[in-house]
């Protein structure tokens, strides 16, 4: 029996991310029953569909209801099920920060942008979301040891922990540069934490992180760094 939502739920499992535009996903983000059944399933097994309208990725996570059974048992309440050390956390936060923040603040300005134009033009034609991670330059790698390595463990360390956090998808490491991954965009509820990050502690190292990446030079374009990258992530 043809069953798509199982089957949408089966890649999701599978896969771990899927594309905004896969077939499937389009149909369940613009079929509101579609996603009310999805949603049902889901939460039936104690999982809910992480996605959010600027993200060109959708996955699943754990329910906001079965948080406590999952991550709170043992000792301490567990950062993810994922076993990512706490340095591991941190730096995926201040990547979150430093990629995922400024492309979502140009994302809602350029729809806030174009909304004004459209209501000053009624016959205007309804643009697409901007989701691409084009909207935010990649990291310099380099900068970013040198930023963080002494706050994070040092550098043999953090590099270890750009390895980890590649091979879960998080990011993508090119020619010495740190690019945003399919589930970066969803690894924080942005209406959560991005005040956290901009109001609390972090914000003057994140700004000056940017500062620095602002200054940083252009990366050689050497594809042995390719190759090594690649061969961190298969470890």
């Amino acid at each position: 029996m043809n069953d798509p939502i199982a089957s949408l739920i089966a890649r999701l499992l599978a896969e771990r991310w899927l594309p905004r535009e896969d077939r499937a996903i389009r149909q369940v983000l613009v079929d509101a029953e579609l996603r009310d059944d999805l949603d049902r399933r889901l939460a039936a097994a104690g999982l809910r569909l992480l996605e959010h309208p600027y993200a060109a990725h959708v996955a699943v996570g754990v329910a906001r209801a079965q948080e406590s059974d999952v991550y709170g048992h043992g000792d301490a309440w567990a950062a993810s099920n994922l076993s990512l050390g706490r340095d591991t956390v941190a730096l995926l936060v201040v990547l979150w920060a430093l990629l995922v923040l400024p492309k979502r603040q140009r994302q809602i300005a350029r729809q806030e942008g174009e909304r004004q134009h459209e209501q000053e033009q009624m016959f205007a034609e309804l643009k697409p979301v901007p989701v691409g991670a084009e909207l935010v330059e990649p990291l310099n790698e380099r900068t970013l040891l040198a930023d963080f390595a002494d706050k994070l463990g040092g550098k043999g360390r953090l590099q270890m922990n750009l390895g980890t956090l590649q091979r879960h998808g998080f990011i993508v490491r090119r020619r010495e540069r740190i690019h945003e991954g399919p589930l970066l965009d969803l690894a924080f509820d942005y209406e959560r934490v991005a005040s956290r990050v901009m109001d609390g502690a972090l914000a003057q190292v994140i700004e000056e992180a940017r500062a620095s990446q602002a200054n940083a030079p252009a990366a050689p374009l050497d594809e042995s760094v390719d190759e090594v990258n690649e061969e961190q992530a298969d470890v």
